[in-house]
């Protein structure tokens, strides 16, 4: 692949990783906690908030836009 760069990742620390109760593997009253966490973040508008609901290499499509990472998911959502 001359003239092209791939991108390399880091290894996730464990820092990196955010553990949120509750996880997998997810019964029926865990899974409902968990999607209404993710809308009480959606729904406090905070985009700082928002982005914790996803990894931190999350990527996003919007239209013409494609942010990737929390720090260009936050942006993206301030600019919203």
């Amino acid at each position: 692949m001359l003239g092209q760069q791939m991108a390399v990742r880091e290894p996730k620390t464990q820092q990196d990783v955010a553990t949120r109760p509750p996880l997998p593997p997810f019964s029926r009253e865990t899974a409902i906690q968990k999607v209404r966490l993710a809308e009480d973040a959606w729904n406090s508008r905070d985009p700082e908030k928002v982005a914790l609901a996803y990894t931190i290499d999350s990527r996003w499509r919007n239209r013409a836009e494609f942010p990737s990472g929390r720090q260009e998911i936050i942006q993206f959502l301030k600019r919203k």
